[in-house]
C-alpha cells in the first residue's frame, strides 16, 4: 500500500506517532476493561477495539486500519457515541481532534521502517539478469 517505509529520524518520527496513539488507545481500552461490571456490548465492543488498533499501532501492524478505527474511537468519544470510560483520556474535545489528526496523519504516511509492515511488506531487493536469458535447443 505504501512504496516506501521511511527509515532514518522519518521513521522515527512515525514510530513515536504510532506510539503516542497506541499507548493512548491502549490506556482507554484498559479503562473501559476496568469497569467491566457496567460494560455493555456497545462499550465492550469499544473497548476490545480500542485495545487491539493500540496495539496493532505500537507494533506497525495493518496501520491504515488500526489508525481508521483510532480515529472513529476518538471522534466516537468526542461526540459522545459511547459512554465515558472513567479515567477518560478523550474528555475534552480538543484531545479527542488531537488524537483524530495523529490517527488521519499516520493513515497518510503509512507506518514507517520501524514497524512490522515494513518487515512483512517492506522492502525487498529486486534482482535484474544482466543479459537475455540464453535460448537453449
Amino acid at each position: 500500500m505504501f512504496p516506501t517505509f521511511p527509515s532514518g529520524w522519518p521513521g522515527v518520527g512515525l514510530l513515536l506517532l504510532r506510539a503516542a496513539l497506541g499507548l493512548t488507545l491502549s490506556a482507554e481500552g484498559v479503562a473501559y476493561a476496568l469497569d467491566w461490571r457496567h460494560l455493555g456490548w456497545l462499550t465492550g465492543t469499544v473497548c476490545v477495539l480500542a485495545i487491539a488498533s493500540g496495539l496493532s499501532l505500537l507494533i506497525g501492524y495493518l496501520t491504515p486500519l488500526s489508525g481508521v478505527v483510532a480515529a472513529l474511537t476518538a471522534i466516537g468519544s468526542a461526540f459522545s457515541w459511547f459512554p465515558a470510560s472513567n479515567p477518560n483520556l478523550f474528555d475534552t474535545r480538543f484531545a479527542s481532534a488531537l488524537a483524530t489528526v495523529i490517527a488521519v496523519s499516520i493513515v497518510c504516511l503509512g507506518p514507517g521502517a520501524f514497524s512490522l509492515d515494513a518487515r512483512l511488506f517492506g522492502r525487498r531487493e529486486i534482482i535484474i539478469p544482466s543479459g537475455p536469458p540464453s535460448s537453449r535447443s
